[in-house]
């Protein structure tokens, strides 16, 4: 499978944030909501695949087998072509690092896509996972509880009620490092089966280490308020998501953006680096003309 170079990569990612930047607000708050959306499908599937594996006796297989379909929404934002925030992290800060906007131009995408995340993924939440039925809901008698219920409730109170402030942060910098170089890998990728494999592992590596992703805790944690699970308020869910937000930047601004800036994109001209015949700030250049996160 043909692919970009290193420093290809990093000129494309750049130019896809430029184009992201540029974007008007009415298409990154639909193209949010629909990313959202897509994380949201991958983690209600991911819940459903995984109920009734009860980690006491499965262990690191019922993190498997949840990591291992998770990434499908991924899969969805990068080749459908959406607005995802973990992703645009990494992305449109490089193009402000290439000089191609200003931070203040970054500063709004996040906003916008933000919002736009935040409405897909409750979307999702309230009307496809708990009105539907497909998680069931808390009940006295323990025995008329549903699986899916039992594994959402089991997500839920382990990132909203057991995890540190700090714990949180730090699990949001490994995941939004990972998500990025799975973006990475799409980038380089000049095929769908190519990005599709790119996005596949990394994503994998991130949920099945438990890691915090504040776009899927957007849909995770709600949920867990919807379907009653005990002692888990919006406070607590705000109160993850902020960690959350502040470590999945620091994973993708720094060890992500910074980091192959530095590496590829330091000191040289847009004619060294862009693959032969693509024209400067164009994002169609490895994924598509909507192809982003």
């Amino acid at each position: 499978m043909a692919f970009n170079t290193p420093d290809e990569t990093t000129a494309t990612a750049a130019n896809i944030g430029a184009a992201k930047g540029r974007m008007p607000v009415g298409k990154q708050l639909v193209g949010g909501f629909l990313a959202g959306a897509y994380i949201a499908f991958g983690g209600l599937l991911a819940i459903v695949v995984s109920s009734g594996l009860d980690p006491a006796q499965w262990g690191g297989i019922t993190a498997l087998i949840t990591g291992a379909v998770f990434p499908v929404g991924l899969m969805l934002v990068v080749i459908a072509g959406a607005e995802l925030l973990t992703g645009n992290m990494a992305l449109v800060p490089l193009a402000a690092m290439r000089k191609k906007l200003s931070w203040a131009q970054v500063s709004a995408n996040m906003f916008w896509v933000l919002i736009g995340n935040l409405a897909g993924s409750l979307f999702l939440a309230y009307f496809l996972a708990y009105k539907s039925g497909v998680i069931g809901a808390f009940t006295s008698d323990p025995a008329a509880q549903s699986a899916t219920y039992l594994r959402t409730a089991g997500i839920v109170t382990g990132k909203a009620l057991k995890e540190t402030d700090s714990q949180i942060f730090l699990r949001a910098i490994g995941c939004n490092w990972l998500v990025c170089l799975a973006v990475w890998l799409a980038i380089s990728a000049k095929d769908v089966v190519g990005k599709i494999f790119g996005i596949w592992f990394p994503i994998l590596a991130f949920v099945s280490l438990g890691f915090d992703h504040v776009v899927a805790n957007m849909f995770f944690l709600p949920l867990g308020v919807f379907v009653g699970v005990p002692g888990v308020g919006w406070g607590d869910v705000v109160n993850n998501w902020v960690f959350a937000f502040l470590g999945n930047f620091v994973g993708a601004g720094v060890f992500v953006a910074a980091v192959y800036y530095y590496l590829h994109l330091h000191g040289k001209e847009e004619s060294e680096l862009l693959p032969a015949g693509a024209a400067p700030d164009r994002p169609g250049i490895a994924m598509g003309a909507a192809g982003s996160e």
